[in-house]
């Protein structure tokens, strides 16, 4: 007989998984048409905001690890996207910043999340509880 503790249907880490995969996999192809992977956008919308940041605080805005965070940053370098600089009062700390490139692909990018929306079937409202939840809950793992 089954512990209800241990049935998936009474896990909280199983609907926010299937709900995570179920959304990225939406972005795919509006992503494949701007050459980026879900892990890439979710870089570059930092850095269209930002313009140049530390390696290390980009890491801890998107939740990320440096053995993740490293190779896709070489990647967009690769495809001229960012560049890596060391930081000049501090030769320890990586700065990853915008190239022209990069910020030109944001006129490409800017119709994805409206898209995205149309997407997934909530109001306005819902999605608003649904956001704050969901940070709620990544500020209380910290």
């Amino acid at each position: 007989m089954a512990v209800d503790s241990l049935k998936l249907e009474n896990q909280l880490c199983f609907p926010l998984y299937a709900c995570s995969k179920e959304v990225v996999r939406k972005y795919r192809p509006f992503l494949d048409e701007i050459g980026l992977t879900y892990t890439q956008y979710i870089t570059m919308l930092v850095l269209w905001e930002e313009e140049s940041m530390n390696v290390k605080t980009l890491g801890q805005k998107l939740f990320l690890d440096s053995g993740t965070l490293t190779p896709l940053l070489k990647k967009l370098e690769g495809e001229g996207l960012v560049s890596r600089v060391r930081d000049k009062n501090d030769e320890r700390n990586l700065v990853v910043k915008l190239t022209k490139k990069g910020k030109n692909l944001q006129d490409s990018a800017k119709d994805i999340p409206e898209k995205i929306g149309s997407c997934i079937n909530l109001s306005p409202e819902d999605a608003m509880t649904l956001y704050q939840l969901l940070y709620k809950v990544l500020n209380t793992l910290d």
